[in-house]
C-alpha cells in the first residue's frame, strides 16, 4: 500500500525517480499524498482505489476539531524527509515538495473523498465558522511547518495544492480561506522557501490568490495562461496550464494546444509548463513524451 510504501524511503524515493527514466521532464514530484499529514493529526487514512484516501472518523460538528492532536510534522513524517534527503543526493533535477491547502484536507476531514460539490465541507463552514477557522488554522500551521521541513531537507520548492477550493466563490473564499492561505506564504516566506499556489476550477479566485501569496501561480485550463498572468501580475511565476483530457486525443492535438499555451506566453521568463492538474490513467506515455520534447524544442529557439 501507498502509506506503507511511504515508510520505506528507498522505496518511496525510487517511484519518485522512475518518471524520469521515461521524460525527460526539468524536475520531480515527491512520491507522496495529500492525506499523509492526517496520520500525525490521530487519523487513521486508507487508501482505497477508485475512491482515495478515506479516514477512520469525519468531522460532523465543532466538538470534533477538540479531537485532532497537534504534532511535529519533522518527527510524524519523518520518513518524508529521508526520502528527500536521499533524492537530493542523487538526483541532478530539483525536487518538488508539496503540501495541502487548509479548504482541501478539511475537505477530505468533512465531505470525504470524490465529493462533488463539497456539500458538507461548505455546510459545515457556514454553520460553525468559529469550528471552521480553528480547523483551518490547524491544518495552516501544520503544513506550513511540513513545509519549512521538505525544503530544509532539500525539496527546491513548496507547491501549496488547494484541488477543492475552486468549489467556492470568490465571497467565501475571501472569508473563509484566505486568511489561512496567507499563514502558510507568509511563513514559507519568512523561512525562505520558493513556493507555488495551485487552485483548480474557478479562475475568478485568482486575485485572491495572488493575495495570498506564492512566487509562483498554478493555473489551470479554464483561462488563457496570459490572461492569467496579467491578473496575477508580471512580477512573479505562472504554471500551466495544458489541460491534461487533450493528451487522450493523440500527439497531433496536445502537441496543438501545447504550441498555444507557449505562443501565449511569448518567451516571458517565469513559465512554468505544467498540465492544469494531474494526468489521467488513461493517458499514453508516448503523448506525454512527444509534449515534453516539443516543448524543450520550441522554447530553445
Amino acid at each position: 500500500g501507498m502509506f506503507e510504501i511511504l515508510r520505506d524511503p528507498p522505496a518511496a524515493a525510487e517511484i519518485t525517480t522512475l518518471p524520469l527514466e521515461y521524460f525527460p521532464v526539468d524536475a520531480c514530484v515527491l512520491y507522496n499524498d495529500l492525506s499523509t499529514p492526517f496520520f500525525g493529526a490521530g487519523f487513521n487514512v486508507e487508501m482505497r482505489p477508485g475512491v482515495g484516501p478515506v479516514v477512520d472518523w469525519r468531522i460532523r460538528e465543532a466538538a470534533d476539531v477538540d479531537r485532532l492532536r497537534p504534532y511535529d510534522p519533522r518527527v510524524e513524517m519523518s520518513f518524508i524527509m529521508e526520502q528527500i534527503r536521499l533524492l537530493t543526493a542523487r538526483l541532478d533535477v530539483p525536487v518538488l515538495g508539496f503540501i495541502g491547502a487548509p479548504f482541501t484536507l478539511c475537505s477530505y476531514l468533512i465531505s470525504g473523498p470524490g465529493s462533488r460539490n463539497q456539500e458538507e465541507t461548505k455546510t459545515f463552514m457556514w454553520r460553525e465558522p468559529e469550528a471552521w477557522h480553528r480547523l483551518a488554522s490547524f491544518w495552516a500551521e501544520h503544513m506550513a511547518e511540513f513545509g519549512i521541513a521538505q525544503f530544509e531537507a532539500g525539496a527546491g520548492v513548496i507547491q501549496v495544492f488547494d484541488s477543492w477550493a475552486g468549489h467556492l466563490g470568490v465571497e467565501d473564499y475571501e472569508r473563509y480561506v484566505l486568511p489561512h492561505m496567507v499563514t502558510i506564504f507568509d511563513r514559507l516566506r519568512a523561512a525562505g522557501v520558493p513556493t507555488i499556489n495551485f487552485l483548480t476550477g474557478n479562475p475568478a479566485l485568482l486575485p485572491l490568490m495572488a493575495r495570498a501569496g506564492g512566487d509562483v501561480i498554478g493555473v489551470d485550463w479554464r483561462i488563457p495562461i496570459d490572461e492569467a498572468w496579467a491578473i496575477v501580475g508580471e512580477d512573479r511565476g505562472v504554471q500551466g496550464n495544458l489541460d491534461p483530457v487533450v493528451l487522450l486525443a493523440g500527439r497531433k492535438a496536445a502537441i496543438a494546444k501545447a504550441r498555444e499555451i507557449l505562443d501565449r506566453v511569448g518567451g516571458r521568463p517565469g513559465h512554468i509548463f505544467n498540465c492544469g492538474h494531474g494526468l489521467l490513467p488513461a493517458t499514453d506515455p508516448d503523448v506525454v513524451r512527444a509534449v515534453v520534447d516539443f516543448v524543450h524544442e520550441y522554447t530553445s529557439r
